[in-house]
């Protein structure tokens, strides 16, 4: 009945006589003591570091100087504000102050626009502007814009509640925490300045001894850091504030869209413009150059003059001929005289004459169409006719066209061998040989999209192809 005891306590004496390979034996089955249990060890030292993180950090500091700049802000803006609205007042009988109120009335696009850029010391995020530019150069313009626009009111109700309720709210939390922690850290200070060996601290309790104004002196190092997350909280509310009164609403986004509309069609005018002036120089400079060239060399051929001089004279008159019918065909590239003279139904039918396939244009376009549209349209058709020509194989080709409430359809269709695709081919046979649509098509289809048009492609593989466009129509008088 003794035997069994010694085994019991024999491991007992075992910790004592060498302590550490005791836990390195059990470290095997149990992860090491340091890792199980991190809080244990980090206790000691998470109050420093805590406390060295919130003041060494950017964020508290950053929202205290937000709030803090927000009080000289909103002190300049009462006094503008007042100023502007008591003056303006006063002078409107004598017409002079009618420009102080209508100045009243703009004062908060520079607030806001200020408040945008010192948004960020708290708020990463930028905070779009939502006024969109004017139609036209000009004061007078900018100001009819400015004063249609809800944002512009939106601003001025900010620079009021800015003025009159936000800055002293703001001043009243940053001055607590700037009072309450330098009170108590100065304490030291106030006690040597004094000489009596008394300070009063906070006009709360007396200090009267250096260890007591010394511990004062530490609660307000300590105080300090913690008082900075209600600064935040402060901080993050106003933010939260300043973006949702500040923010462009659904409407500002929608004029922005509507202005990226209008510059993108602007440009589209810009580069048409740009091609017929191209167009213009080729045909009435080099062109005509060309043809004199070409004059001259057929009368110097009908001299008759000794070899070997005129072969080359022959040779010279060919190639410039060549030349001739070279830029004639660039230049009917670039911009078609008839598209400009005769319009869309004519300028197609002209690429049905020139097609090596036979065509069937089955056009119904009503008058004239906006100029931008004619010349896409007329530049799509012909790049799907220069596709069947090379790629399809296709014995004929219809071209239909309808007006149908402001929407221009037009399709080409194809009985040719199919697999066209917008971008690219099918394999790499296909590749070889053309096939497909390429980047060609999806010129037409990035050209058509800046139309508000779009571009589809119906080619299964055995044909047909279809080609169908489709390209908002303004009225005709709406053309550039």
């Amino acid at each position: 009945m003794l035997s069994p005891s010694p085994p019991s306590p024999s491991p007992e004496p075992g910790p004592p006589t060498s302590p550490k390979p005791g836990p390195t034996a059990s470290s095997g089955p149990r992860p090491a003591p340091p890792r199980a249990d991190p809080g244990v060890r980090a206790a000691p030292g998470s109050l420093p570091r805590t406390l060295s993180r919130r003041l060494l950090g950017g964020r508290p500091w950053r929202a205290a100087l937000y709030l803090l700049t927000s009080v000289p802000l909103g002190v300049a803006t009462l006094v503008a504000l007042l100023l502007l609205a008591v003056v303006g007042s006063a002078l409107t009988v004598l017409v002079i102050g009618v420009p102080l109120l209508l100045t009243l009335v703009l004062a908060g696009i520079p607030l806001a626009a200020l408040e945008r850029r010192r948004l960020r010391l708290i708020d990463p995020v930028p905070l779009l502007d939502p006024h969109r530019e004017p139609p036209e150069p000009g004061l007078t313009s900018w100001l009819r814009t400015r004063l249609q626009e809800r944002c512009t009111w939106r601003e001025l109700a900010y620079s009021l509640l800015f003025a009159f309720v936000l800055w002293p709210l703001e001043a009243l939390a940053v001055g607590s925490v700037l009072l309450v922690c330098g009170g108590l850290i100065g304490t030291p200070v106030m006690m040597a300045a004094g000489g009596d060996g008394e300070a009063r601290v906070l006009k709360l309790w007396l200090a009267d001894s250096w260890p007591e104004a010394f511990a004062v002196l530490l609660a307000g190092v300590v105080l300090l850091p913690l008082l900075t997350w209600p600064l935040g909280v402060v901080a993050r509310g106003r933010a939260v504030l300043t973006r949702a009164l500040l923010s462009p609403p659904d409407s500002a986004l929608d004029s922005r869209i509507a202005e990226l509309d209008r510059s993108r069609t602007r440009l589209v005018d810009a580069f048409e413009a740009e091609r017929r002036r191209i167009e213009r120089d080729l045909h009435d400079g080099a062109q005509q150059r060309l043809v004199a060239l070409s004059m001259t060399l057929g009368l110097a051929r009908l001299e008759r003059p000794a070899e070997p001089l005129g072969g080359l004279l022959d040779r010279a008159h060919e190639e410039a001929s060549v030349a001739l019918v070279e830029i004639r065909e660039l230049i009917h590239g670039i911009h078609p005289h008839i598209l400009t003279d005769r319009g869309l139904e004519a300028a197609v039918e002209d690429l049905a004459d020139r097609s090596p396939v036979p065509v069937e244009v089955l056009m119904a376009v009503p008058g004239r169409l906006p100029e931008a549209v004619e010349t896409a349209v007329y530049f799509a058709v012909s790049e799907a006719l220069t596709n069947v020509a090379k790629h399809s194989g296709a014995s004929r080709v219809t071209v239909t066209g309808v007006t149908v409430r402001k929407w221009l359809t037009v399709e080409v269709e194809d009985d040719g061998r199919g697999g066209a695709r917008l971008g690219g081919t099918a394999d790499a046979e296909e590749d070889e040989r053309g096939s497909g649509g390429g980047t060609g098509l999806q010129g037409v289809a990035d050209r058509l999209s800046v139309l508000g048009g779009t571009l589809l492609l119906s080619s299964p593989p055995g044909g047909p192809t279809v080609f169908r466009l489709e390209v908002p129509c303004p009225p005709a008088d709406s053309r550039t």
